[in-house]
């Protein structure tokens, strides 16, 4: 819990204590932050970038002096018999049969050595190398990626939160409004000004927009909980947005975005790295026709006794030494070495395919997502337009029947249309912000910029 409420602190959120749960305000800037820090694939991927540094301090070892220790200490309980021949020179008239028995060895032997190797020439060893890097590149771009995808969907729980905190707003002023009309009508119909169909009709009303209010709580609670998923915060936290919907969505920024040429997409460097990765395999596939050439060097001192006391007397230890060069060199694997040059070859050829392909389908994706900003903007200008008109028609009705000029009929055709009005409102405003987020990633401008 001290960690949580540490990076809360760090990234300026304010947390309240309170009975059951900790209550966290929260900007889009700061839920950024705060996921860009513990989401599980965002950490995932910094780890696996710690990996790859890893991976290229392991490569670069093997070039490296190989040094080795090595010490025995062995007892011969029954030692070793070689039979000789029964003949001159080695033959013993005395002892029957054609072979001689003969122990070589004694009880006890220990050896202290060291021994070293060094790389002359690996031509796989360079392309290794470059290869590691490429591999580091690959998962910064991977991370890149990652915390891309986290930004969108953040963003996109963030706004669908706001939705419903404000569809919730709409739903209880409704619920007030309709309540105020019920008592009327029941008062009125218990006056004998009208009938029971009129207080019936608007408790339809009533109960209709009762159900709008519960399904918007439940609504809210369950983007909740995915904007909590989404940022890696604890699910016993309770979060408040301390932005508005209207707030967010600015329409000036909206049709600026549409007038952006956009940048090249991380996807396409991801798949241009995996391509150079490729490359080096291939490479290093290639280089394995050529010879390898190596240093090596030992030093090793040897005892020996009967007795173990007499295993480590200075008399019966011998130094010796060995330096030199070792060279291989391949000759016929079986044709394995063509297999693999011949597979990557594929690949190169599936991964170039790939990246013509991505380049495609992210323009039309840009187009798309253009046509699709400038949709919903026609389609936000038209939904306040018609709030203002569901609004004042409401009002016109509302004023009518209070003369008595009007039905309350009116009232509540003029009430739903109002509620009707708002929930279309409220989804234009959310299908504007969700396009916005699509533009910007099509145009590749959709970074961890906090901001916004």
């Amino acid at each position: 819990m001290k960690k949580y409420l540490l990076l809360l602190a760090l990234v300026g959120i304010s947390v309240f204590p309170s009975a059951a749960q900790q209550l966290v305000e929260l900007r889009l800037s700061e839920a950024l932050t705060y996921a860009l820090e513990n989401n599980a694939s965002a950490k995932n991927a910094r780890l696996e970038l710690l990996i790859s540094k890893a991976t290229i301090r392991e490569t670069t070892s093997q070039g490296l002096p190989q040094i080795n220790g090595s010490y025995n200490l062995d007892y011969n309980p029954k030692i070793p018999v070689v039979f000789l021949p029964n003949k001159p020179p080695f033959g013993n008239p005395s002892i029957p049969g054609d072979v001689i028995p003969a122990r070589f060895g004694v009880s006890y032997s220990s050896g202290l050595g060291v021994s070293i190797s060094q790389m002359i020439f690996d031509g796989s060893f360079f392309v290794g190398l470059r290869a590691a890097q490429t591999l580091f590149d690959l998962t910064n771009k991977n991370l890149k990626k990652t915390e891309n995808d986290v930004v969108e969907n953040v963003k996109k729980a963030y706004f669908g939160v706001l939705v419903n905190q404000q569809r919730i707003r709409l739903a209880e002023a409704n619920l007030s409004r309709i309540d105020t009309l019920l008592k009327e009508t029941t008062a009125l119909y218990e006056s004998g000004f009208v009938e029971k169909v009129d207080v019936s009709r608007v408790q339809v009303q009533r109960n209709n927009t009762y159900t709008q209010v519960q399904r918007s709580f439940t609504a809210m609670d369950i983007s909740t909980q995915i904007l909590k998923l989404q940022m890696g915060m604890p699910m016993e936290y309770e979060i408040v947005l301390a932005e508005s919907l209207q707030g967010l969505s600015m329409k000036e920024e909206m049709l600026e975005l549409l007038g952006e040429e956009g940048t090249d997409r991380v996807e396409l460097e991801q798949v241009s790295t995996q391509l150079a990765l490729t490359g080096l395999d291939l490479k290093n596939n290639q280089y394995q026709y050529m010879p390898k050439i190596n240093f090596i060097g030992n030093a090793r001192r040897s005892g020996a006794g009967n007795e173990l006391n007499t295993v480590f007397s200075n008399e019966n230890w011998f130094g010796s030494s060995l330096l030199g060069l070792s060279m291989s060199v391949p000759i016929f694997d079986g044709f394995s070495k063509t297999a693999r040059i011949q597979k990557n070859r594929v690949q190169i050829n599936q991964l170039e395919n790939q990246r013509s392909f991505l380049k495609e389908s992210f323009q039309n994706e840009l187009y798309s997502a253009k046509a699709n900003l400038r949709n919903d903007l026609s389609i936000l200008d038209v939904q306040q337009s018609n709030l203002l008109l569901a609004t004042e028609v409401y009002q016109i009705a509302r004023i009518k029947y209070k003369e008595g000029v009007g039905s309350n009929l009116e009232v509540v055709e003029a009430d739903a249309a109002l509620i009707q009005a708002e929930i279309n409102y409220l989804g234009a405003i959310y299908d504007g912000l969700i396009s916005k987020i699509n533009l910007e990633k099509a145009l590749g401008l959709l970074k961890p910029d906090l901001t916004n």
